[in-house]
């Protein structure tokens, strides 16, 4: 089985720290690796619509909501794990290329929900799209049924830390 840079620096820790126990690191370091190569693709997808990866979590939640791609302020924020802050900027700026906007909410005098334009159902989807063929090159050095067995252990294991709720 080929090296990579985690087993480097984990063989390294070994022999500064022979009692470290590397078993987690070779896991955890693994996905935080690969989180920041996958978080580099995405953002060379996105950018060729004028998108960053922000951008299409919130098109992107506002899409898979089903017609009439409506959601709360609140519920995206909850949704995509950000602060009030966050969610006010990338949606002034949505907004602004007029991809989403905001409409009264019909059940709440005081409410208000993002509801995604025609524009931004085109844009997000091509991005997903584009997104979707990188992906596939990501993972072409996988058989399907790896591809499977991994995903069904991502699943458990973001489930797992999820529930666990630590840091």
């Amino acid at each position: 089985m080929p090296t990579d840079w985690t087993d480097w620096v984990l063989e390294r820790w070994s022999a500064l720290r022979p009692e470290f126990d590397a078993e987690a690191s070779e896991v955890v370091d693994r996905i935080g690796r690969i989180a920041l190569l996958v978080g580099r693709w995405q953002e060379e997808a996105f950018g060729r619509y004028g998108l960053n990866r922000g951008d299409v979590g919130v098109l992107s939640a506002l899409r898979v909501t089903g017609p009439p791609g409506r959601l709360s302020p609140g519920r995206l924020l909850k949704v995509l794990m950000l602060s009030s802050a966050g969610i006010t900027s990338r949606l002034d700026r949505l907004e602004r290329r007029g991809l989403v906007r905001r409409v009264p909410d019909p059940d709440d005098r005081r409410g208000v929900l993002v509801e995604l334009t025609g524009t931004g159902e085109e844009l997000v989807d091509a991005a997903v799209a584009a997104n979707a063929e990188s992906q596939r090159r990501m993972l072409s050095g996988l058989s399907r049924e790896e591809v499977a067995e991994l995903a069904r252990l991502l699943r458990k294991l973001q489930a797992s830390v999820e529930r666990s709720g630590a840091p």
